[in-house]
């Protein structure tokens, strides 16, 4: 895929990136460099090869979901000025 001059600026303005004349001949190539790797990666027979979820075939260590610390809640509402039901009341900021 050819990029003119002009297809690099109108890029840059979308994505509002500024790009100077004298940078944008630098950008077209690297952008034709990405435009030419993902036709190389495209062009490779995938059929019959099932998708994977993570690059490295490896399987998470999974740890039984348990409790294990104790409910401290009544220890730290001890010194709140005000609670009710378990919650920490505070004073009303937005009107």
């Amino acid at each position: 895929m050819s990029l003119s001059s002009q297809d690099i600026e109108r890029i840059a303005h979308l994505a509002r990136i500024r790009v100077t004349p004298a940078d944008v001949l630098d950008v077209q190539a690297k952008l034709e460099g990405i435009f030419k790797l993902i036709d190389e990666m495209q062009a490779v027979n995938t059929q019959g090869i099932e998708p994977m979820s993570h690059g490295l075939d490896m399987v998470l260590r999974l740890r039984d979901d348990a409790v294990t610390e104790t409910n401290h809640r009544e220890k730290y509402q001890k010194n709140a000025p005000q609670t009710a039901e378990g919650y920490f009341l505070v004073p009303k900021v937005i009107e």
